[in-house]
């Protein structure tokens, strides 16, 4: 695991999306189980918070929409 800072205006996701390439459930949740006072800083964090930055290696499969004419 790694730790970064925010920058003005990082919300949780942003700041998945900029370190891992994603931000999906599975990252998000790991992201607040290692971080679990971040939320006292509301959606929007201040610049300059250290977050501790899970370390997942593959993006979730994608999975195949189901249409009507399958």
């Amino acid at each position: 695991m790694r730790r970064v800072r925010s920058i003005a205006g990082d919300s949780v996701n942003l700041l998945l999306y900029r370190e891992l390439g994603r931000c999906d459930d599975a990252a998000e949740e790991t992201l607040w189980h290692l971080n679990p006072e971040l939320a006292e800083h509301g959606p929007v964090l201040p610049a300059g918070v250290w977050v501790v930055v899970p370390e997942l290696h593959a993006r979730p499969a994608a999975l195949r929409p189901i249409s009507a004419w399958d």
